[in-house]
C-alpha cells in the first residue's frame, strides 16, 4: 500500500519562505524592490487609480516607498493598514510619510483615522506583501489573517496587486475560505495575471 505523500502545512511554507527572503542581501533588496515598484508605477491600473492603499515593509518586503512618493506627487488618496490594540483593522489615510508611526506591533501605520470610504473604492489599487504567491492569485500572509479581514472589508471593490520577488512565486499553495486572492503579481522579472476579472 502507497503512502500517501503529505502536502507541506502553510506554516512549514511560511517559515522556510521567511528565511529565505531573511537572507536578501541589502544591495538585492533595493535593486529587486526598484524593478517592482518601477513596473508597478506603469500599470494601468495605477495610473488610473484615485486611492492607493500601500503597507509597511518589515522583514525584507518589497519596499513601497516609490509608490508612496508618486501617488502623492500625483495628488491620489493614500490608504495604510491601521491595526488597533485589540486587533480589528481598516485601511486609513495619510497625506505625508511623515504621519506613519509604529502601530502596536512596531509596524508603521497612520497616525490619523481618516478612513477608506466606500467611494474611494471605486477607484481603488491595493498594493499587497506576502510571503508566497501562486499564479492562481493565492497569497500566504504574515499569518493571523488580519491583513485579509482588512481586504475582505473591502467587498469586491478595489484592484489587488501583489508586490514579490521571483523566489516567492510557488506553482499552487494551499488555500483558505478566508483568504484573499489577488488579481496581478508583480516580481522584478514578470507580471502574472492571475486570471481573475477585476472587482
Amino acid at each position: 500500500m502507497r503512502r500517501a505523500v503529505l502536502e507541506p502545512s502553510r506554516q512549514s511554507l511560511r517559515d522556510t519562505a521567511l528565511v529565505r527572503r531573511r537572507t536578501l542581501a541589502p544591495s538585492d533588496y533595493f535593486s529587486l524592490s526598484g524593478s517592482i515598484q518601477s513596473t508597478a508605477l506603469e500599470l494601468v491600473q495605477y495610473r488610473s487609480a484615485g486611492a492607493v492603499a500601500l503597507y509597511s515593509p518589515i522583514q525584507n518586503e518589497v519596499d513601497t516607498t516609490a509608490i508612496l512618493s508618486d501617488a502623492l506627487k500625483w495628488g491620489k488618496k493614500v490608504f495604510y493598514p491601521k491595526l488597533s490594540s485589540v486587533g480589528m483593522a481598516g485601511f486609513a489615510r495619510i497625506s505625508s510619510a511623515v504621519e506613519l508611526v509604529k502601530g502596536p506591533y512596531g509596524i508603521l501605520e497612520p497616525a490619523g483615522t481618516d478612513a477608506l470610504v466606500r467611494a474611494d473604492g471605486d477607484s481603488l489599487i491595493v498594493f499587497i506583501p506576502g510571503l508566497l504567491f501562486d499564479r492562481h492569485g493565492n497569497r500566504l500572509g504574515r499569518g493571523g489573517g488580519w491583513y485579509d479581514r482588512v481586504l475582505n472589508g473591502l467587498g469586491n471593490r478595489g484592484f489587488f496587486v501583489g508586490l514579490a520577488y521571483e523566489f516567492q512565486l510557488v506553482d499552487d499553495l494551499p488555500a483558505e475560505s478566508w483568504d484573499q486572492k489577488v488579481h496581478l503579481i508583480i516580481t522584478e522579472k514578470n507580471q502574472i495575471d492571475c486570471g481573475r476579472a477585476p472587482h
